[in-house]
């Protein structure tokens, strides 16, 4: 029977159960990644921390003659210094600016329904449409008791991440010697340049991504100071840690600008301050990021979309989070192996 088939029908048949295999393999992965999320969500914020504070522990070596374990320690110090030192001395002003932010979103929100209602909707279907969205929201709303879970795995996770940042800085070189060695001989020049590969474009991307945010951040953060918005801090801060959803993130953190502007300054600076966030984001978009990242790491916008979509769905924000980063990565490395195939 196999015999009498094509040629093509019989490559055909193989070709789909390998992708068959490999379909499964992966959402086996996936489902057991999500189990675990916290886990999960820890190793890749450690993966991510270290490709960032390579650099110092690299330097504390070279530099200082430093042992492993201190140069691992003074690039932790390092990202303390800049993660605690200005959250300390933003957090009250920030914490009290943000205890409004939410009274001055539903203010934006209640003109933003004053227009639709006069463009033609009725009152009662907005209302109806309004009721639906916040059922659902309560729907996927979690319990107090969940919620108060929620964090003691978050700051768990946290925990994690942080010792094994230090333990990836002070040993990951011999860890990847270690796993190299558990291939074939034959096999270990192209999956060193493979991971080489991979671990440059995690380091780029992180790097990349941090200074597109600061300087959405900043470019935002001038918009609203000059035409005088309220809560500006909390909105920059909100602007920063959403650059880092690609494509979602920056869109939600202009429309929460826009709204808060909207319900303090009124419906001009509103428009100007849409005007600002389109430039801003447009010229991260097309001019930043190629220049920061390079060609190499820049994927097509339609695959942004997908990896995000496809991230949510399975994942939720973490896996939208985490969806980028792992096709640029799984995407280098698929091209450092086809450069090096015979």
């Amino acid at each position: 029977m196999w015999e009498s088939l094509s040629w093509s029908l019989r490559y055909g048949a193989v070709a789909c159960g390998c992708l068959l295999l490999i379909a499964a393999a992966l959402y086996l992965l996936i489902r057991l990644a999500v189990l675990v999320a916290p886990l999960t969500l820890a190793i890749f914020v450690a993966l991510l921390l270290t490709a960032l504070l390579q650099p110092v522990a690299g330097l504390a070596r070279r530099r200082l003659r430093a042992p492993d374990t201190v140069a691992a320690l003074a690039a932790i110090l390092v990202l303390f210094a800049v993660l605690v030192v200005p959250a300390v001395l933003l957090w009250p002003t920030t914490a009290e600016q943000a205890a409004d932010l939410p009274q001055q979103m539903g203010a934006g929100w209640d003109r933003t329904r004053e227009w639709i209602v006069g463009a033609g909707l009725s009152e009662e279907q907005l209302r109806g449409l309004t009721e639906q969205i916040q059922e659902r929201a309560r729907a996927a709303g979690s319990s107090a008791a969940s919620a108060a879970i929620g964090v003691v795995e978050a700051l768990g996770a946290a925990l994690l991440a942080l010792v094994l940042v230090f333990f990836l800085l002070k040993d990951g070189g011999r860890m990847a010697d270690w796993a190299l060695a558990r291939l074939p001989e034959r096999d270990r020049d192209r999956a060193a340049g493979a991971a080489r590969e991979g671990w440059g474009a995690l380091a780029g991307y992180a790097r990349g991504t941090v200074v597109v945010a600061a300087i959405d951040a900043v470019g935002i953060g001038i918009g609203l100071l000059i035409l005088g918005v309220p809560l500006a801090l909390p909105l920059v801060v909100l602007t920063f840690v959403a650059a880092f959803l690609p494509v979602i993130g920056a869109t939600v953190a202009g429309a929460v600008a826009v709204l808060v502007a909207l319900a303090a300054n009124g419906p001009v600076d509103a428009l100007i301050l849409l005007a600002v966030v389109i430039a801003v984001q447009q010229i991260e978009g097309n001019v930043l990021q190629p220049l920061i990242m390079g060609r190499t790491l820049r994927l097509h916008p339609a695959v942004v979309l997908v990896a995000v979509t496809a991230g949510g769905l399975t994942g939720g924000v973490a896996g939208a989070f985490v969806a980028v980063p792992i096709t640029a990565v799984a995407y280098q490395v698929w091209r450092s192996l086809r450069r090096s195939t015979p």
